[in-house]
């Protein structure tokens, strides 16, 4: 669902499952670490522009195929391939911009977190409702504190509200707020910006920022591993499915 382009100092990462509003498979996050290996190996990229095909920019992880997973060592798995990848986009030595329009909820709000840089047209909305379906944020917890005051974060999480891109800006999810459809265009603007700065020095101060950060990596995989175990979350599921009111029963 990851479609790359190459329109160098520009590699253009475009989330293209329009039809499902580019809610995240499992096969995704493979394809982001592999599309990161790709442009990390390519000089001539200076950075990547980030968004989403369609009405948004990213709903989040597809709920549909959390059923596919198969016991405890598979979904401990698929949290790690996912943690992962999140963890390679704000490690990755290319600056990243995410220029986002429509909803980025769950996974989509978490993959801004580790952009370099977050732009949002006047439609965007960010949300982290992994609580509504019995989960928890794992790159959101693990990252959100360096972006976020932990009364905000703990507001979106314990909540799931979703806010509008001039409160994101304000809480500091955001850099910029841009005309509807101008969302793009800013990235590549910023990201050209970028491309004649001097590479070394980019690189090093990319990795002076982002050192240490993800000292509770572990962590957040074994508690979002043990939570798609419970209960709770296959009530939260069935009633996203079914369109009704979560029962939760604590276990």
């Amino acid at each position: 669902m990851l479609r790359v382009d190459l329109d160098p100092p520009i590699a253009h990462f475009v989330l293209n499952r329009a039809d499902k509003l580019n809610a995240m498979t499992r096969g995704f996050f493979t394809e982001l670490h592999e599309a990161l290996d790709q442009v990390e190996a390519d000089d001539r990229i200076r950075a990547v522009v980030i968004y989403g095909e369609g009405r948004s920019f990213s709903v989040g992880g597809d709920i549909a195929g959390f059923g596919d997973l198969d016991g405890v060592a598979d979904r401990r798995e698929y949290v790690r391939e996912a943690m992962w990848a999140y963890r390679r986009v704000e490690e990755c030595t290319k600056p990243t911009i995410a220029a986002v329009h429509g909803h980025a909820m769950g996974g989509g709000c978490e993959l801004t977190l580790v952009c370099d840089l977050v732009v949002a047209d006047e439609t965007a909305k960010f949300a982290l409702p992994e609580t509504s379906v019995g989960l928890m944020p794992g790159p959101g917890a693990v990252r959100g504190r360096a972006h976020l005051g932990l009364h905000t974060l703990k507001y979106l999480v314990l909540t799931g509200a979703a806010i509008d891109a001039h409160a994101a800006e304000r809480a500091g999810l955001v850099n910029e707020v841009v005309p509807a459809g101008t969302h793009v265009e800013k990235a590549c603007e910023w990201a050209n910006a970028i491309a004649a700065k001097a590479p070394l020095g980019v690189a090093a101060a990319k990795a002076f920022f982002t050192a240490g950060g993800w000292d509770t990596y572990q962590h957040a995989i074994d508690t979002v591993a043990m939570l798609q175990s419970s209960d709770d979350m296959n009530e939260g599921i069935a009633a996203f499915t079914e369109k009704r009111p979560p029962r939760f029963q604590g276990r």
